[in-house]
């Protein structure tokens, strides 16, 4: 106990302790990755609610490959599939087990997995204990290039991995376009998080493949999460079929965890119908925030995240106190998830006069600067 104590005290003295807070309902969010405040919508609440209550059950009984599979998950992977044009689809607990899923299953004795430096920690966890895993520099395309060439003269065989985000939850970076022609020129599998750019990049909101006007391939491998823009909870797969009948027979985190949430399935699919039959309006809303900041600010994102670095931590923590004093929830950032500390603004859709709201917001950030 003592160890942890002092451990602890560690933490604090440096500033990189931290812990579970309750923030008041009044403070404008620009901390949660609530992008389309979907989250806020009551009627859509009731709507799902109004779609388990004549259920038998209520809960999921057993994991997907047990009894657990019910017929709203099946309605809500058909209506992904639908919407972002998979071959098949396949619910998960949580973006973490997403990941856990596609490295543990996916990648073989003989293959390679080439990662991108900062992607989520939670492919990272496994695909560190990987004997055959190589990282490459964040977002650099000629580094990835360079090894999978290298990699190829001296393995002509066997299957290649890439895994990429769409978005960079801590830089707000799109991943290049190279990446996909990497991908197809090395006839490799491209797996592709898209957690932080489904539901807020592309034309018709769908990630980094409609930011690019791209094509889903039968080597295209996208993760995407429902407790993002889509403003519920869980995760699903996206893929062609044989992939996702694969992991249905080889993913531990699939096989041995109870199927997702009935309410939280039924709210997705509340909040993905309400979405796209609105979606040009969400589409108008994104552009605008983002032309808000960069009129402001002199600088925008093309995702829905901005970061604001700080050479010292104490001097982040004191922006982001000030910042609460005047009524805005921003995410603190602190090493180890970043390298330097930062402030991380997620540009969300605010419940009443988003742009006014915004504006202000930015108005405080460049004094800070």
């Amino acid at each position: 106990m003592d160890r942890y104590l002092s451990s602890l005290h560690a933490l604090k003295r440096a500033g990189l302790h931290r812990a579970r807070r309750l923030y008041p309902d009044h403070l404008h969010d620009f901390a949660s990755n609530d992008y389309l405040a979907l989250s806020t919508h009551a009627r859509l609440l009731e709507r799902a609610f109004e779609t388990v209550r004549p259920l038998a059950s209520h809960a999921p009984r057993a994991s997907m490959l047990l009894n657990g599979y019910h017929p709203l998950h099946h309605q809500l992977e058909e209506c992904l599939r639908a919407h972002l044009g998979y071959e098949s689809c396949l619910l998960v607990g949580s973006g973490f087990l997403g990941n856990v899923a596609l490295i543990d299953a996916l990648v073989r004795k003989n293959d390679m997995l080439f990662m991108d430096a900062h992607y989520h920690a939670s492919g990272q966890f496994l695909a560190k204990k990987l004997p055959n895993t190589r990282f490459f520099a964040h977002n650099n395309a000629l580094d990835l290039r360079a090894q999978l060439k290298t990699y190829r003269a001296h393995h002509p065989k066997g299957r290649i991995f890439i895994a990429i985000e769409g978005v960079y939850s801590m830089d707000g970076q799109v991943a290049p376009k190279e990446f996909y022609t990497l991908a197809h020129e090395y006839e490799t599998y491209l797996i592709l998080d898209e957690a932080h750019s489904l539901g807020v990049l592309g034309r018709d909101l769908g990630g980094y493949l409609s930011y690019y006007h791209l094509k889903l391939t039968p080597y295209t491998i996208v993760l995407g999460t429902l407790s993002k823009a889509y403003g519920s909870y869980g995760a699903f797969i996206g893929a062609c079929a044989p992939i996702i009948d694969f992991l249905c027979n080889r993913a531990k985190s699939v096989i041995y965890t109870t199927s997702p949430s009935l309410l939280d399935s039924a709210l997705a699919l509340a909040h993905l119908e309400h979405l796209y039959t609105h979606l040009p309006s969400y589409v108008s809303m994104l552009e605008k925030m983002r032309a808000c900041c960069a009129q402001i600010l002199g600088f925008s994102t093309p995702s829905n995240i901005l970061t604001l670095p700080f050479g010292r931590i104490q001097a982040m923590l004191n922006a982001h106190a000030s910042l609460l004093e005047q009524g805005f929830l921003c995410a603190p950032i602190r090493p180890p998830t970043t390298q330097k500390p930062l402030l991380r603004i997620s540009l969300n859709i605010q419940p009443q006069r988003t742009l006014e709201t915004l504006s202000t917001l930015c108005a405080l950030l460049k004094s800070l600067g």
